[in-house]
């Protein structure tokens, strides 16, 4: 079966930010989602400008230098090394997805680029990305990181056979061999209603693209002994709000009828914030 045969979130996730590598497979589930939940273009462009604001904090505030993001996607604007390496240019970044179309686009835009790599690896298995050799060649585990699950967490299942599951992938990292000082930086699609949220994951999860929303709750208790970074976990308009953070990409003209759905509809909703270390 091609890999065009099937939707790719990070596809169909770079088409609303204005992304132009998308195949008819990825805009029919784009569609097919909105349809029931007309609020996701937003969604998704909220969490990319949460992504530059959260950098932006690491780095100017936290004095965070390197970076580990899972799950980073298909390279788009304002990229993580790109908003790090604007307030540091010594700020180093490993980028790591399982989708051989992301590591091909990723090492094509990263080329001539020494403090950034992407490595084809799967987020559930964190033991193996810290074996790998582009991994110790950038980070320094001796000093604070920041390990990034941006708009990532929903594809992560609690009965996934995978790993060692949800907490483990997004806790084992940051708990074995971050030292104190580093930060931990995750979103996710919630919604209050454990039922709309349900069916929310059914429209995506039967497609093929693995999906499980949670509660803020569900979330919240993934991160016990963390310290959250004010204002904590919650939407991430709420999550200091800059209106003079740099400008994403335009709308594709094919979902612009889509835009604004997100201050009209709550039923779901990006989740997510900044966690430190103790």
């Amino acid at each position: 079966m091609s890999p065009f045969d099937r939707p790719a979130s990070a596809r169909a996730y770079g088409w609303m930010l204005g992304g132009r590598d998308v195949y008819p497979v990825d805009r029919d589930i784009v569609f097919y989602v909105l349809g029931r939940f007309p609020e996701c273009v937003d969604i998704a462009r909220q969490n990319r400008q949460f992504l530059y604001r959260a950098i932006r904090y690491l780095v100017e505030e936290a004095g965070i230098r390197q970076f580990l993001d899972m799950g980073c996607g298909l390279p788009t604007e304002n990229n993580v090394h790109q908003v790090a390496q604007r307030f540091d240019p010594d700020a180093r970044v490993a980028y790591v997805d399982i989708d051989p179309i992301v590591l091909a686009h990723g090492r094509a835009l990263l080329t001539g680029n020494p403090g950034t790599a992407v490595v084809q690896a799967d987020m559930r298995l964190p033991e193996a990305i810290l074996a790998e050799p582009q991994v110790r060649r950038l980070i320094d585990f001796a000093e604070p990181i920041a390990v990034l699950f941006l708009s990532v967490g929903h594809h992560l299942k609690d009965d996934d056979e995978v790993g060692q599951g949800t907490r483990h992938t997004v806790r084992h990292i940051i708990d074995t061999v971050a030292v104190p000082g580093s930060h931990l930086a995750f979103s996710q699609v919630v919604s209050d209603d454990p039922d709309v949220g349900a069916i929310f994951a059914a429209s995506i999860d039967d497609s093929g693209v693995p999906w499980q929303s949670r509660t803020p709750a569900e979330v919240d208790a993934l991160f016990d002994g963390l310290e959250p970074v004010e204002p904590g976990l919650v939407n991430l308009v709420d999550w200091r709000p800059d209106p003079d953070q740099p400008p994403l990409a335009p709308v594709p003209e094919p979902l612009l009828p889509y835009v604004g759905a997100a201050t009209r509809r709550h039923n779901v909703y990006e989740y997510g914030g900044i966690l430190r270390k103790p």
